[in-house]
């Protein structure tokens, strides 16, 4: 049994702003698990839940799920206007006003050896912190997007930036983090899905649907639009088919799903804890391009019918699906249909196709390769990060001075090391 005291502390930084971020977070965490057992203490902060972070960014999550789907394209417009020098300078300056005591706060509650960060919101504050007080405590960014990343999510003063594909990578060198920095690792899915033995026909059978149908599973929730009209063409389609649906916490359309009168097995589900079986267990799913569903469904060969994609990030995880052959993006009932037939035809051979690129396009153990790299860096401490500039320390302290927040290091507290 390992000595609680030479455990190593490791700090997972995310949020619920979509549900990707909070996955991956998870996936890390039970990587980890598997891989080091009792070595590490591992926790999940999410810090906009934190009382001491302002009211603006404790809104932020739920203020994202309005506007992504009341407001799209003025979302496209504020990510694309964002994703620029000057725009994002004025965010990372907001967030280092508004988190740097939040993440003061956590760093000394916790004293991590090493912090991995799901969620661009954090790198910003959390180097100002630890250029001010000089604080060594590894920075791990673990990227959540397939294609298109918003260049907030790019500090160059981390120790590792761990990201999902080369073109991320290059994204990356072009906003500044060095080359050694940089690991490709795909994102964080849960580890379920790289250990997995079981074969469709037994997950089935265990989730009570039929073992030998084939079997379409719809994710959905109130960001996720046309779920309702996609399993409806399904419902109506005739060749012999289940379906089963997951609405989140989306009671509504959950409703909406019961109310529907089925002519083909299915099942409707509200929030689920064992969405990996439910994949596993399927042969196509329908979805947002959400990137932890995209990259989920991939890990275990499971083609994807996209019904929706965010403006700005999720755009390139469907142009990335399209790219591999992995899937379809569908917008009217119409395309549905066709893609249901071009899939199903000649004894399906279109959807194992699609199953196939899917399997070859996905990385199911990116979460134990994304875990070895945190743990190095808990156990080589700094290295990778550089101090920061004396123009930036100055920049900082001018920053945090004339918005009245201090900025000195508080002593240490006695047991920390």
């Amino acid at each position: 049994m390992t000595d609680q005291t030479s455990k190593k502390k490791i700090l997972i930084l995310t949020s619920d702003a979509g549900f990707g971020h909070r996955s991956a977070a998870n996936a890390l965490k039970a990587a980890l698990e598997q891989k080091y057992g009792d070595q590490g203490d591992i926790t999940i902060v999410n810090p906009l839940d934190d009382p001491r972070t302002p009211a603006f960014l404790r809104d932020s999550e739920e203020d994202y799920t309005r506007l992504v789907r009341n407001a799209p394209d003025l979302y496209r417009f504020g990510y694309k206007a964002s994703d620029a020098e000057i725009p994002s300078a004025i965010i990372e300056s907001v967030l280092t006003l508004a988190l740097y005591e939040v993440m003061g706060e956590l760093v000394r509650e916790h004293q991590p050896d090493v912090i991995a960060s799901t969620y661009p919101m954090y790198q910003a504050p959390l180097v100002a912190y630890f250029g001010l007080n000089d604080i060594c405590v590894p920075l791990v960014v673990v990227v959540t997007d397939l294609v298109s990343v918003h260049r907030i999510w790019f500090e160059p003063d981390v120790d590792r930036c761990l990201v999902p594909t080369e073109v991320v990578r290059d994204l990356a060198l072009k906003h500044g983090v060095d080359a050694k920095k940089i690991h490709i690792t795909g994102i964080p899915v849960s580890p379920h899905f790289a250990n997995n033995t079981r074969g469709k026909e037994d997950i089935r059978a265990a989730l009570g649907w039929d073992p030998y149908l084939p079997a379409f599973l719809a994710v959905g929730s109130q960001r996720v639009d046309r779920m309702v009209d996609t399993l409806n063409v399904l419902n109506h389609f005739g060749l012999p088919l289940q379906a089963a649906a997951t609405a989140g916490r989306d009671q509504d359309l959950l409703e909406k799903l019961k109310q529907i009168e089925w002519h083909i097995p299915f099942r409707a589900y509200g929030y689920v804890d064992n969405m990996p079986d439910m994949m596993l267990a399927a042969d196509a799913i329908i979805s947002k391009a959400g990137g932890l569903v995209v990259t989920e469904s991939l890990a275990c060969g499971l083609p994807v019918m996209l019904i929706d994609a965010i403006p700005g990030q999720e755009e390139g995880n469907r142009d990335f699906v399209l790219q591999h052959g992995a899937g379809v993006y569908v917008e009217k009932p119409m395309q549905v249909l066709e893609a249901l037939s071009d899939w199903m035809r000649q004894d399906s051979r279109g959807l194992k196709q699609a199953a196939e690129n899917a399997k070859a396009a996905g990385r199911p153990n990116a979460a134990m390769d994304a875990a070895d790299l945190i743990w190095k860096a808990a156990l080589d401490g700094p290295g990778g990060g550089q101090p920061i500039s004396e123009l930036r320390r100055t920049r900082l302290i001018d920053l945090l001075t004339r918005n009245q927040i201090k900025w000195e290091r508080k002593p240490k507290p006695a047991q920390e090391k």
